[in-house]
């Protein structure tokens, strides 16, 4: 049973693509997809099916952090047999030399979710991306010209934060960017025996103060989504 998405069984694809904002979903559905439907209005986070050079696809908005990411990552997979989950979303890169639209390929997710403190009784779970989905995205971006960094990320749950120097022991460990959703994805595509990737786009930095527009992470960003779709 879900309680969360109102779709029926055969109506989602085995590869869902997840952005945070649903907003995001429905563009991407409505001018890169074929044959849509949607399959979820629940709570207003949108849900479509539909088919991308021939191949059905799902792309279903998971809302902010990993609190909310983690129902659908779990009723996807539980419910309606997911096999691949990709998250597709935006990221605050924690390195001057990172630019507004660098796609990244997030290899690994620190973080400090409190599910996996959970989940494994305060040890440390090593929270990677699928190999097969992160050598496939690599792979579709090259033949597409689209530059790509491949490296560890940070999630977190806590978006406002008065540390002035939160990011300094990170960015000493090579985090790339931070964001607020891969960690618990990583963790739960791993317990439920599925596979997990997330291909970013950097939407701000947390350094520089430099920093996109709202409809651009809505409906610009098509690098990463192109990526995605390949993959799928």
């Amino acid at each position: 049973m879900s309680f969360h998405i109102g779709a029926k069984k055969g109506e989602i694809a085995d590869t869902v693509l997840l952005p945070g904002d649903p907003l995001r979903a429905k563009h991407v559905a409505e001018t890169m997809l074929e044959d849509v439907i949607c399959y979820n209005k629940v709570r207003g986070m949108l849900g479509y099916t539909g088919t991308y050079n021939g191949k059905r696809v799902s792309i279903q908005g998971s809302g902010m952090g990993m609190g909310s990411i983690a129902i659908y990552v779990n009723e996807l997979i539980t419910t309606f047999d997911v096999k691949n989950v990709i998250r597709v979303g935006t990221c605050g890169a924690v390195h001057d030399s990172l630019k507004i639209g660098q796609v990244i390929l997030a290899m690994g997710a620190s973080g400090d979710s409190g599910a996996n403190r959970h989940y494994f009784e305060g040890l440390d779970f090593a929270a990677i991306a699928n190999f097969d989905l992160l050598m496939e995205a690599h792979n579709v971006a090259e033949k597409m010209n689209i530059n790509t960094i491949k490296g560890n990320i940070f999630s977190t749950n806590t978006f406002y934060d008065d540390n002035p120097n939160r990011w300094d022991k990170w960015i000493k460990h090579n985090i790339l960017a931070v964001e607020m959703e891969s960690q618990i994805l990583y963790t739960l595509a791993a317990r439920l025996n599925a596979r997990g990737l997330s291909i970013l786009t950097v939407s701000d930095n947390i350094i520089t103060g430099e920093a996109s527009s709202s409809e651009d992470r809505e409906k610009s960003y098509v690098d990463m989504m192109k990526i995605a779709l390949e993959v799928a």
